[in-house]
């Protein structure tokens, strides 16, 4: 049994661990000025981690079904005065939820206080995870495209890629997959060919609906979130720093960035102005994003606010309702509703920034396990795709010198008196279980000490014999 296990171990592992391959940077609020803090950053420390250096993945196959049912299963009781401990560690303040489940059978091992919605943060993105999976598929792309109706006149359409390039896009990459100057280049090539030199510039970001930024974001956020837009480039940012401000218009911009390019080609641009696409209008040139999985990756791996929104967004336009915030957060939880009870949950955005979010501990235990189950193969991207413990994104500087690292694959969030991880972890046993821990009122000082609590928590859940006599 012990060697049957550990192929079991070593099996599942490798999948988890190297299921999207690596995205590594910083949840915004979990690593903002001062660290951990919305404190100034000290002069002596560095403000973001640094992650190491990339290595190639080998193929894996999904290996969920090869978990061993006859693993121990970790006793109840002993899970349960573990998760009570973390509830009840000072540095975790006065309200924590805890839940713990054995994915395989769906038993609840430990649930502390976990029905009890709470300020969840960036593990939000959990649900928006799932939403997109399940409503836009994994191979689904976004089109940026150029249309003319009339000589004279084209249209620069948005169709939700915010990441586009300023210039060559990059096949390899997720931010920056498509080009503007790509796009630009094939732009001018139709023109010329028909003898057109001249052209009037139209954006139409009309793909989404009311305004670009939410009342529930604070004015400060514009450094950690742009206004939602149709298209955008680099993600909105005003410099290619990681904490840079975002644009007011970032679809707007796109269009400048885009005339210029078309420029350059030499075809003179008049504009650009808003517009709308006019019927008939036929295409002349177009460029696509990256797999909507890499997106979805991209969105968990870096904590990206931006696009966990635009996301929200393009399932709301998926299922006909109008793509505003509001329309997005209740297409989110209504797609979320289709596989777990969803009781409890209120968005205030699909990103967790925004004040005013509540999510119960166990709703992100019941979208993991859901997610890890052999039939719903489907979502499963929704968990291989989260960071790994001491490796990737967020979890790139936790779990380093644990002996869970690697073994666990988890959203973090953070925000000023919020802290958040959930995700599964496999047990020194063989035992695969989903845990979320959300605590929304730790004390002052930061980040460093209610993740401590947690990662200990993790880590002693991970190895520990918890296992039932017999």
């Amino acid at each position: 049994m012990a060697r049957r296990a550990g192929r079991v171990i070593a099996s599942f592992v490798v999948v988890l661990a190297l299921g999207a391959g690596g995205y590594a940077a910083a949840d915004v609020y979990d690593v903002v000025p001062g660290r951990y803090t919305l404190d100034p950053v000290p002069p002596t420390q560095a403000p973001f981690p640094t992650a190491p250096g990339a290595v190639e993945a080998p193929t894996v196959e999904v290996a969920v079904d090869h978990l061993d049912p006859d693993a121990p299963l970790p006793a109840v009781d002993a899970v349960t005065a573990l998760a009570s401990s973390l509830a009840a560690d000072a540095r975790m303040g006065t309200s924590v939820g805890v839940v713990v489940t054995d994915v395989l059978t769906g038993q609840v091992l430990a649930d502390v206080d976990g029905a009890r919605p709470r300020t969840p943060a960036s593990t939000t993105k959990l649900l928006t995870a799932l939403a997109a999976t399940s409503a836009l598929g994994a191979e689904r792309t976004l089109t940026t495209e150029v249309v003319q109706a009339e000589p004279g006149t084209i249209v620069l359409v948005g169709h939700g890629d915010m990441m586009l390039a300023a210039d060559a896009g990059n096949p390899d990459a997720v931010n920056g997959h498509a080009g503007l100057g790509d796009l630009a280049r094939d732009t001018a090539a139709a023109l010329l060919a028909v003898g057109t030199t001249q052209v009037t510039l139209h954006v139409d970001d009309t793909l989404f609906a009311g305004p670009g930024w939410n009342p529930a974001w604070h004015d400060s956020h514009i450094q950690y979130v742009a206004p939602t837009a149709a298209l955008a480039v680099n993600v909105g940012k005003t410099r290619d720093v990681p904490y840079a401000r975002r644009f007011d218009d970032p679809a707007l911009e796109a269009a400048k960035t885009f005339a210029a390019a078309l420029s350059a080609q030499g075809v003179t641009v008049s504009g650009p102005v808003r517009a709308t696409v006019p019927a008939g209008a036929t295409r002349i040139a177009a460029v696509e994003s990256a797999p909507m999985r890499e997106i979805i990756a991209y969105t968990v791996q870096e904590s990206d606010n931006t696009i966990a929104d635009v996301l929200g967004r393009l399932v709301a336009v998926e299922r006909g309702v109008t793509a505003t915030f509001t329309g997005a957060t209740d297409a989110v939880v209504a797609e979320v509703g289709t596989f777990v009870d969803v009781t409890g949950v209120v968005l205030a955005d699909c990103s967790g920034l925004g004040d005013g979010t509540l999510i119960p501990a166990r709703v992100l235990t019941d979208i993991l396990v859901l997610a890890s189950t052999p039939g719903h193969t489907d979502l499963l991207p929704v968990v291989l795709d989260l960071p790994v413990s001491g490796w990737q994104g967020t979890l790139v500087e936790r779990f380093v010198e644990s002996p869970a690292r690697g073994l666990v694959h988890a959203k973090t969030g953070s925000l000023p008196g919020v802290t958040s991880l959930a995700g599964t972890l496999l047990t020194a046993q063989g035992r695969l279980l989903a845990f979320a821990v959300v605590a929304e009122a730790t004390p002052g000082g930061g980040q460093d000490a209610p993740r401590a609590a947690i990662d200990d928590f993790v880590t002693q859940l991970a190895l520990q014999p918890l296992a039932a006599a017999g």
